[in-house]
């Protein structure tokens, strides 16, 4: 009998829909609060997850969600790398 491969899920801050991990984006802040975009996925630190959609981080943007689960403030810059990897995406 074969095994079925759990696919990880995650929520999305923004829209608390749950998606296959893959289909999201993380963004993470270390204990001393540096924020990055966590593409591998395994940057230690308190992450959290975002559809890769421009609707999605300008609503994160508007309603500082991200800064709320992150517990920190998100740069503007994060926002802005976020949205170039939307445009190549």
């Amino acid at each position: 009998m074969m095994k079925e491969k759990k696919v990880p899920m995650r929520t999305c801050v923004v829209t608390k829909e749950v998606r296959p991990k893959k289909d999201l984006i993380r963004v993470v802040a270390t204990k001393e609060g540096v924020v990055s975009i966590d593409t591998k996925g395994k940057a230690p630190g308190r992450g959290a997850y975002l559809i890769l959609s421009k609707v999605v981080i300008e609503k994160a943007r508007k309603s500082k969600a991200l800064d709320k689960k992150l517990e920190v403030s998100v740069p503007e810059e994060i926002y802005n790398e976020l949205l170039e990897l939307v445009s190549h995406a």
